[in-house]
């Protein structure tokens, strides 16, 4: 299933699958390692949900909501 990682409720792992945006915004993106194929995981989100952590690469990575509706995502099931 396909959503969006500011979708994600805290706790949900996911893979890139798209990353939309345009300019500086999707380069920005790339630049911290959020590009297609990597696993991300929804560590917390602020109490009004901006921003959210996420765990990406093996480091922690704060994203505005904005940012995270860039990225689509195929959810996975955690075990």
């Amino acid at each position: 299933m396909e959503k969006l990682l500011s979708e994600f409720k805290i706790g949900e792992k996911g893979v890139i699958k798209i990353v939309n945006g345009e300019g500086a915004m999707r380069r920005r993106l790339f630049d911290m390692g959020v590009t297609p194929g990597a696993m991300v995981y929804l560590k917390r989100k602020a109490p009004f949900g901006d921003p959210l952590e996420v765990s990406l690469r093996g480091y922690e990575l704060t994203l505005r909501k904005t940012e995270a509706a860039c990225v689509v995502m195929k959810e996975v099931e955690v075990k």
